[in-house]
């Protein structure tokens, strides 16, 4: 339902694996052959994942931006809207992305090196508001790719966009982007906010959306008590 599962179950695997036969060295570089986002879930905290130059992709790696204990204020919550299994798997979609779709061509080089430096100050500097900003212009130009794929793909759902929509406007009412939304290859919000505003944030979703949903097993939100 796109909430990183693949990446999540190869990082796991390869550890085990690297463990069980006593591998030293980087294992993300293995863990991206099964999955791409996976070679970034080998490390904790704020992790690159590096394109690389050479034709055999051996040096397309991650490489940790900052450990975990860098923002130790930061919090995540994760809002479940749909919890199926996808029409269309991320691979696939992706493998259709990078054959028709015109704005992928110009975001990876024009817009994704500068995006990069960008984040990588934003997160060591710890600026939230400049953090927030980047993060859902990310998650925008993902979907708008999704869209630019020939034929089209659709992840985010209306209970999507009705975050999408909550969010500016809770940002708008504070002139401050107290809260950021991502959204993977699926309709689930991951929702990013500090420690300090985490109970209002919390409490705005409670209000704004029922505690299940028609499609959903358990709570619509999960990440938080």
């Amino acid at each position: 339902a796109g909430m990183a599962s693949s990446a999540a179950g190869y990082a796991c695997l390869v550890q085990c694996l690297g463990t069980l036969f006593q591998v030293e060295g980087d294992l993300s570089g293995i863990a991206r052959r099964g999955s791409g986002s996976a070679c970034r879930s080998m490390y904790g905290g704020f992790v690159r994942w590096v394109k690389g130059e050479r034709e055999d992709g051996e040096d397309s790696i991650a490489q940790q931006v900052a450990p975990v204990d860098h923002w130790p204020e930061l919090r995540v919550l994760i809002l479940v809207a749909n919890d199926q299994k996808k029409e269309t798997g991320s691979t696939s979609g992706m493998g259709s992305s990078v054959q028709t779709s015109t704005l992928l061509k110009y975001r990876a080089s024009t817009v994704v090196p500068q995006r990069i430096k960008d984040m990588t100050a934003a997160i060591l500097n710890k600026d939230f508001n400049k953090f927030a900003e980047i993060t859902m212009q990310e998650s925008n130009q993902l979907h708008a790719i999704c869209l630019d794929t020939y034929p089209p793909i659709r992840y985010m759902n209306r209970i999507s966009w009705d975050v999408v929509n909550l969010v500016h406007r809770y940002n708008d009412f504070y002139k401050a982007s107290r809260v950021a939304y991502s959204f993977d290859a699926g309709p689930n919000a991951f929702l990013f906010t500090l420690e300090e505003h985490l109970p209002e944030v919390m409490s705005v979703v409670r209000r704004s959306f029922p505690s299940t949903l028609e499609g959903v097993k358990g709570s619509l939100w999960r990440g938080a008590p």
